[in-house]
């Protein structure tokens, strides 16, 4: 496995190693040993997300204000753009993000610590997201910042079609309204 820091040196891209021939390919989606040495602690996964969404369909930017999760994402059938945001106040990286392409073709994944926002946008037909979370689903402490939002400023790919979004993600609130970490 090889581990990558990005432009926030927490958030990594992680990527397997691939054995492909004529037959096809094998890779190990995940090795707690590996990861705990690439990202340099022990997280516990609780439990993994599936999610199938159709071309243009934009998810986030999601957070759990309480409870908060860590999140091991990739993609497992087409492509996405995938986004993570710092949202810890006390971060010299505080505001701003970093987006990677995360396709079935490059078997990528990226690393999102707890302290940050995260959103997607499909760019394939459809793309299934697996994402592993080290903590459970919280409703009640979810929290979502508009995926829009001009003081973060996301460079999403969109050409010139708007985005599918659902009625949470529409009424996301402004950054500088929005429940932070310390």
């Amino acid at each position: 496995m090889k581990a990558t820091p990005t432009a926030l040196p927490d958030v990594l891209i992680i990527e397997p190693k691939v054995f492909g021939d004529a037959r096809g390919f094998f890779y190990e989606s995940f090795n707690q040993a590996q990861f705990n040495e690439a990202t340099g602690a022990g997280h516990q996964f609780v439990q993994d997300n599936h999610s199938r969404s159709s071309k243009g369909v934009l998810r986030g930017l999601h957070y759990q204000i309480q409870q908060p999760q860590g999140k091991l994402v990739r993609v497992v059938r087409g492509a996405v753009f995938d986004v993570a945001v710092d949202i810890r106040r006390s971060s010299s990286t505080f505001g701003q993000w970093v987006g990677a392409e995360l396709s079935e073709d490059n078997c990528r994944q990226l690393w999102i610590p707890t302290g940050f926002a995260h959103g997607f946008l499909v760019l394939s037909d459809t793309a299934d997201c697996l994402y592993k979370t080290t903590g459970y689903y919280a409703p009640m402490h979810e929290r979502c910042i508009a995926w829009n939002d001009a003081d973060i400023g996301i460079e999403w790919p969109l050409g010139s079609l708007p985005p599918v979004l659902s009625a949470k993600d529409q009424a996301g609130v402004a950054f500088i309204d929005a429940d932070v970490f310390a």
